[in-house]
């Protein structure tokens, strides 16, 4: 049970960043995303993965490496569109 609630807490938190990327492909403008939090949350992405690879935590694993992954992503679309 706790490894369920953990996967729907990760899919929930993870996937809410998907809105901030699909609305930044579409139209190439990140002026308003915040560069200095998305570096703080790729950074907390980055060591909560560490931690659950530690943990060998499989939710932990997963919501963070999707995470980081829509992170980085909103991170370059913001150098790349500014």
């Amino acid at each position: 049970m706790a490894d369920f609630i953990g996967y729907v807490a990760a899919l929930i938190s993870t996937f809410s960043l998907l809105p901030q990327v699909l609305k930044a492909l579409r139209t190439r403008s990140t002026r308003d995303v915040s560069l200095g939090m998305f570096l703080a949350i790729c950074s907390a992405g980055f060591l909560w993965l560490i931690y659950g690879i530690m943990l060998s935590s499989w939710p932990i694993i997963v919501a963070n490496s999707i995470g980081l992954m829509l992170s980085v992503t909103i991170v370059i679309l913001k150098l790349r569109y500014g």
